[in-house]
């Protein structure tokens, strides 16, 4: 795979050391090596690249009538009248279908053929996906997010029993307390606060922080049942987590959390990446 990451950049690769294991108690029951992938470098342009085209993705086209501002039977009076030569309406003598008249057309409104997506290569999204995730275990870039924590290791891994056991908000809260992640939780709901300007009237009234990413076998599992509703919270499964979701505003170093199933399918997935 040198084509996709290039010779010179295989040697950059840093060890990407272990990570704690937790059961659904809380307690610390192994050591994991962590797949090479979380040892490859984070390309913050690959990342904001990436964010980018997948952000612009989900963005509808919109556009306006053709005709609006021009249905009118305004014309011009002509010259001579000592008034600007304006289409006015008849009888009125109010000016109209102009841009720089009350209820005229806009001079360069939105147009639906606008492309709004921007495009990039299916390798270099790949790789801008990995290299966000190995942000993810990287301390200070977590931090530099923001996030609170008190854990040993990043990122957390919990056993695929945890994923399974803890099915209740309360169990959650409780076992996040013990691994030291629930401060990240109150952290998102403090700063919680109302969205300026007309947003806030068309049902996005709220703005809160990211909070933890759970990367998880099934996005219904009991424990994903049981922290979807916590503030800033985030789930996704391995196949499809993404630069959206591993650095949300194209700023690499989320908190996250991985179960030991879906880390095997996060290798499974970017090990072409990670193999010289």
């Amino acid at each position: 795979m040198r084509g996709v990451i290039g010779t010179s950049m295989m040697l950059l690769l840093r060890d990407p050391g272990k990570a704690l294991v937790y059961d659904h108690e809380g307690k610390a029951v192994s050591e994991e090596k962590l797949p090479a992938l979380f040892g490859l470098p984070v390309r913050k342009d690959l990342i904001k690249r990436a964010f980018l085209s997948e952000f612009t993705a989900r963005l509808q086209p919109k556009g306006r009538d053709p005709m609006a501002g021009k249905r009118t039977s305004a014309r011009s009076f002509g010259v001579g009248l000592g008034i600007a030569r304006v289409p006015r309406i008849p009888g009125l003598g109010r000016a109209a279908f102009v841009n720089s008249a009350v209820g005229g057309h806009l001079a360069h409104p939105p147009r639906p053929e606008k492309r709004i997506h921007e495009r990039i290569n299916r390798k270099e999204k790949l790789l801008a996906t990995a290299s966000a995730l190995a942000a993810t275990s990287i301390k200070e870039m977590v931090k530099a997010r923001g996030h609170l924590f008190e854990a040993d290791t990043l990122p957390v891994l919990i056993t695929a029993e945890a994923e399974h056991n803890i099915a209740t908000a309360r169990d959650a809260r409780l076992f996040l307390e013990k691994i030291g992640l629930w401060s990240d939780i109150v952290r998102a709901k403090e700063r919680t606060r109302t969205r300026a300007g007309k947003g806030k009237r068309r049902g996005r009234r709220y703005i809160t922080p990211r909070s933890i990413l759970f990367i998880l076998q099934d996005h219904q599992s009991p424990l994903a049942r049981a922290v979807r509703n916590f503030p800033g919270v985030s789930i996704a499964e391995p196949q499809l987590v993404s630069v959206l979701d591993l650095a949300p505003g194209a700023v690499p170093g989320r908190l996250t959390v991985i179960s030991l199933p879906a880390l095997k399918k996060l290798e499974q997935r970017f090990r072409p990446l990670a193999t010289p």
